[in-house]
């Protein structure tokens, strides 16, 4: 049997704009499961950002409640914290320093004691092929090796559940493959990987779950497979294109 490691219940996020009130999530519930990986998609502004933001704890939730390891996480957030890692979207590595040193600084925030810090980085960049670029400085570095770096960041302390918003964004096909790779070497040592993604195939080969968002509500929410097989479709691209033609 599957173990619940996310409980969900209800979460709204409303923000203030400029024409009023904008809700973002509507009353999303569901589960999220110890060792899956779980993709979350959507058109722009379908409330997926939102929601891994506040699984991020990022931003707070305007109403409802998570469970993490059936513990209301608001009361444990620290605890809960110490298990999670979250990848940004955008590079936000400082430029000054080299990618090595941007490590271990992250070490050091993440508590990791000083005498386990080398051993701690060159592992990570060990396991995500970042070791011959460990003395550059982020402006000599690819996009691709850019988000090397943000996922080995993330890694450093062992987290149990990482974040990936939009991981692969605006990176070449071939660089694309290489990540999915690191996804998946992540997936098979038992991290549970909360997947934020605009691309289609890439939900496809790496999700065992995918949780499909539409104006702050959950569409529908199940594996790949199941999908296709429903609608009828080749391929997950073709299931998206569906339901926005029915909406």
């Amino acid at each position: 049997m599957e173990t619940v490691l996310f409980s969900i219940q209800n979460i709204k996020k409303e923000y203030n704009s400029e024409n009023g009130i904008k809700k973002a999530l509507k009353g999303v519930s569901f589960s999220i499961y110890e060792g899956e990986t779980l993709a979350l998609l959507g058109i722009n502004g379908a409330g997926k950002t939102t929601l891994s933001s506040i699984l991020a704890t990022l931003h707070p939730a305007t109403s409802g409640e998570i469970f993490f390891k059936e513990k209301l996480l608001t009361e444990n957030l620290m605890e809960y914290r110490r298990e999670l890692g979250f990848c940004p979207q955008k590079s936000n590595l400082n430029p000054s320093i080299s990618c090595k040193e941007n490590l271990m600084f992250a070490a050091r925030y993440y508590g990791i004691a000083e005498h386990l810090i080398q051993e701690k980085v060159a592992v990570v960049m060990e396991k995500l092929k970042l070791t011959a670029y460990a003395d550059k400085y982020t402006y000599e570095l690819s996009g691709g090796y850019k988000q090397r770096f943000l996922i080995a960041r993330s890694l450093l302390h062992e987290p149990k559940v990482i974040i990936l918003d939009e991981p692969t964004v605006a990176l070449d096909p071939h660089i694309r493959h290489q990540l999915w790779d690191s996804i998946k070497e992540l997936k098979a040592a038992g991290t549970t990987i909360i997947l934020t993604t605009h691309y289609l195939d890439e939900a496809e080969v790496l999700a065992d779950r995918v949780c499909i968002l539409d104006q702050g509500l959950i569409k529908l929410i199940d594996n790949p497979e199941n999908l296709k097989k429903s609608f009828q479709k080749t391929n997950l691209e073709g299931v998206f294109l569906q339901l926005l033609q029915e909406n």
